[in-house]
């Protein structure tokens, strides 16, 4: 298990999205990631092909590429789930995702299935990144990245 605290109300366990290694967004190849434009959070270099809900919550949205989704969580706890780097123009290729806008997720279930050799392949990266939105970096005191390195994501 892999757990974010945040201060903000009181502290919310955020679970690690696939079993892999898990590194700060600095280290994610896209600027948008790594400069935190997005928000704060974190990333995890993956090992396995199966997604599960960091969070449990509301699936806010799909988008139509498969490529992303956003979760709504319990105490205003939003999460953005990116899957690789530059994958939007994959059009879905590779991405099975298992959940659509509006059903409610609990944290650890499989909400995707990613066919991360074939993004390899195209030359696209494979970060799955993890996206607090609604915090700000001057909120990254409310967040604790309290473990990196090798995970396993519970499902």
């Amino acid at each position: 298990m892999f757990s974010k605290l945040f201060k903000k109300k009181s502290p919310v366990t955020v679970y690690q999205p696939v079993s892999g290694t898990v590194v700060s967004l600095q280290e994610v190849a896209d600027e948008v990631f790594s400069s935190e434009m997005m928000g704060i959070g974190f990333a995890v270099q993956p090992d396995a092909n199966d997604i599960v809900s960091p969070i449990d919550g509301t699936i806010d949205s799909v988008f139509p590429t498969k490529h992303a989704l956003t979760i709504k969580g319990d105490k205003d706890v939003e999460v953005l789930l990116h899957i690789g780097t530059d994958t939007v123009e994959l059009n879905g290729e590779g991405f099975e995702i298992l959940v659509q806008a509006g059903d409610k997720v609990t944290a650890q279930q499989k909400i995707a299935t990613v066919d991360f050799a074939s993004i390899k392949e195209a030359g696209k990266g494979t970060d799955v990144m993890v996206v607090f939105p609604s915090l700000d970096k001057g909120e990254k005191s409310k967040f604790d990245l309290s473990n990196q390195g090798d995970v396993i994501a519970e499902l």
